[in-house]
């Protein structure tokens, strides 16, 4: 069958567009987060002092009392008014959802990069490495912008998408590959049944390994107690209790998910190889992940590992899917190295 390049060219550059759309997104994220960090100190230093709007009010002071005596000036450390203050959030909830927006955008295009691809070779996207992070990408976004609807959790948008371009700045450089027909080994219609699935529980994996790689920043750096570089960095972030909800619920997705698409992998392996099991590499480091993945809410759930022992072993799965996507497809030779550079 042949390519349709003008679909080709259209997919290539819906991916380049995405990939600034996420870029300029990462830029807004940032702006928000400097802003949260202006608004938290700002509340808590009206919290502190039951008259915002005077620094010494049940000091003794009265607020004729509080002006400078030297300049006739209110004091420069008096927490903000009201109206101030709610100028200040509203200015920060404001890049919150043009972050949004703009996460909800490029999710579109990266979606339609995919669709053209497909469209154009007459296959499903996952013939090779380019298209198979592209897919885990688009999914990561869209799973984490289903997630992180609401305001307090728009902080988050910046842990997120530094990955996510890493991994697609990777994809559209070192590993591209033009729209091509699979390979023989690929041509088969287990290919978008099990790809898509495992692909789906890595994207919504690595939205639970971040949340958990964040709730360990958050117990070191409680809510209200932060002190230091790290306690300015985690300040904007919701609670540890709420990042480790959000990593624990989608771990809860994951692990089945993640199975399914192994076990869809030894059904296909069985068809083509003649075998459900051969220990093969990137077998092995599915199964080691899904394990990890199971271990982990296994000791959520059980006392004593409720900490942050529990999140380590969540980040130490996303560690080993990485592993499998990367070194595994890359450099380890076996059955699936054809996964790699097509």
């Amino acid at each position: 069958m042949p390519v349709n390049q003008t679909l080709a060219t259209f997919s290539d550059t819906a991916f380049q567009t995405a990939f600034v759309i996420y870029l300029l997104a990462l830029v807004l994220s940032l702006v928000h987060y400097v802003k949260m960090q202006g608004v938290i100190d700002a509340r808590r230093a009206r919290e502190d002092i039951p008259h915002p709007e005077y620094a010494a009010v049940g000091a003794g002071d009265s607020p004729a009392d509080l002006s400078d005596r030297s300049t006739g000036d209110v004091v420069e450390d008096s927490p903000l008014s009201d109206e101030q203050f709610a100028v200040r959030e509203a200015s920060a909830h404001k890049f919150g959802g043009m972050t949004q927006m703009l996460v909800w955008l490029g999710a579109v295009v990266h979606l339609m990069s995919v669709v053209l691809r497909g469209l154009a070779t007459d296959r499903f996207p996952l013939g090779n490495m380019y298209e198979y992070i592209s897919m885990i990408c688009v999914l990561a976004v869209m799973a984490a912008a289903l997630a992180i609807q609401r305001r307090e959790w728009r902080s988050m948008w910046p842990w997120l998408l530094v990955p996510v371009l890493v991994l697609l700045f990777f994809a559209g450089t070192s590993l591209y590959s033009d729209s091509a027909p699979v390979v023989p080994a690929l041509q088969s219609y287990w290919l978008p049944v099990h790809v898509s699935t495992v692909s789906l529980g890595a994207a919504i994996g690595i939205v639970s390994g971040i949340a958990s790689l964040l709730y360990l920043l958050r117990i070191w750096q409680p809510k209200g107690a932060e002190r230091g570089f790290f306690g300015a960095v985690a300040k904007p972030l919701p609670s540890a209790k709420k990042l480790d909800a959000l990593a624990y619920k989608s771990a809860i997705i994951t692990l089945p998910v993640l199975g399914l698409g192994i076990v869809l992998g030894a059904i296909w392996a069985e068809a083509a190889w003649g075998r459900f099991w051969g220990w093969d590499p990137k077998e092995t480091a599915s199964f080691i992940s899904w394990v990890l993945y199971a271990a982990y809410l296994h000791a959520r759930a059980t006392a004593g590992w409720r900490d942050h022992k529990a999140a380590w072993i969540n980040i130490l799965a996303l560690a080993t899917m990485i592993f499998n996507l990367f070194f595994v497809n890359l450099v380890v030779s076996g059955l699936h190295s054809y996964a790699g550079l097509n």
